[in-house]
């Protein structure tokens, strides 16, 4: 089993040197045009749009990985100074982010 540090890694590898929808319009966006090969969303986000996504994930055949965490330290693992709900990995670039089960 990979750890939550090794995901946190390669959710950060995937944005510095990949390609990543952040937030939820945007990672729907990436569903519904065929762009998202990974969805990422946190298990204390908002439950609606968790819910929303996981349908069109289900309806696309997109996998779903759960982030442990809030959308605060969702948004910190990407470097990023405000929370994401949910990113979409379009281009994992350096990550094993693809390959790996979480």
């Amino acid at each position: 089993m990979v750890s939550l540090a090794d995901l946190n890694n390669d959710l950060r590898l995937a944005v510095d040197t990949g390609s990543v929808a952040l937030g939820t319009k945007e990672t729907e966006r990436a569903i519904n045009g065929n762009r998202a090969k990974l969805v990422v969303i946190t298990s204390k986000g908002k439950q609606d749009a968790n819910d929303d996504l996981t349908h069109l994930c289900s309806v696309a055949g997109v996998k779903i990985v759960r982030f442990e965490g809030s959308s605060m330290e969702l948004g910190t693992v990407c470097g990023k100074p405000h929370s994401i709900n949910s990113l979409a990995v379009i281009e994992p670039g350096n990550s094993k982010i693809l390959e790996e089960e979480y």
